[in-house]
């Protein structure tokens, strides 16, 4: 009777509850008994992902002592960091015996906006960053305000299309719904041979579009642009105002 009783599934489940507890109390007192052991308190902290924040400014921000233990809870540490402006994740993991290794997302500059300190850095979000353009080299495009449509245009670009983001050096709105974009001009070789020759750009180029342009219309300059300059047409300003057409003004 008793065989047949323990048998059962309903005393089979209680039997492993029991086990996962068991585990578990032994797990805890293990972990509790870690903290208290000096082999396991944190040395070394290892921070990668940063590239504008420094390591230093990212350890000074989690306040680890020579008391804090690797087990002991890690969440803190992260908030700590989440808080920070320039920082947009970060997962802390351990690494045994006595190392933090953090990684950190960081909100990425993509504009350098006017104001009455000089020229700050903002994220495609609209976001002020803490990062001195004095210390740090920011080849970014100039926007005129911290306009959130503006930043998000940029971001975008940025993302989608790097080498047209390079060539950026300002956006800026022409009238409620039109926005003006000036870029540098297209690379040309320049010399006798054009595999040792240097690179050279072509003058500036102004596009001009609706505030909505989307990086997709965008590109649609790229085969004009390339047409005009195998006809060694030099080209002023493209307007993308009007419907599926891009309009060329040459020089």
């Amino acid at each position: 009777m008793t065989e047949s009783r323990l048998s059962r599934p309903g005393w089979r489940f209680l039997g492993v509850l029991l086990l996962l507890a068991l585990l578990m109390a032994a797990a805890w007192g293990t972990r509790a008994g870690a903290r208290r052991m000096a082999f396991f308190r944190v040395r070394a902290v290892e921070v990668k992902g940063a590239t504008y924040l420094s390591p230093d400014e990212i350890v000074a921000r989690l306040q680890v002592d020579t008391l804090v233990s690797l087990w002991d809870d890690i969440e803190p540490l992260r908030r700590r960091l989440q808080g920070h402006p320039q920082i947009s994740s970060v997962e802390i993991a351990r690494k045994m015996p006595g190392t933090l290794v953090v990684s950190v997302e960081e909100n990425l500059p993509v504009a350098l906006v006017a104001s009455p300190k000089g020229l700050v850095p903002y994220d495609s979000l609209g976001k002020q960053l803490p990062i001195d353009p004095t210390r740090r080299a920011l080849d970014l495009p100039v926007v005129a305000t911290g306009d959130p449509v503006l930043l998000k245009l940029v971001g975008a670009i940025r993302s989608l299309e790097p080498e047209l983001f390079a060539r950026i050096e300002e956006v800026r709105r022409t009238g409620r719904q039109e926005i003006q974009l000036t870029l540098a001009g297209l690379t040309t070789e320049s010399g006798a041979a054009a595999d040792t020759a240097a690179p050279a750009r072509t003058g500036t180029l102004r596009v001009r579009a609706h505030a909505g342009l989307s990086v997709t219309r965008l590109a649609d300059i790229f085969p004009v642009e390339s047409d005009l300059a195998r006809r060694k047409l030099r080209v002023e300003e493209l307007d993308l105002r009007y419907r599926d057409q891009v309009i060329a003004r040459l020089q």
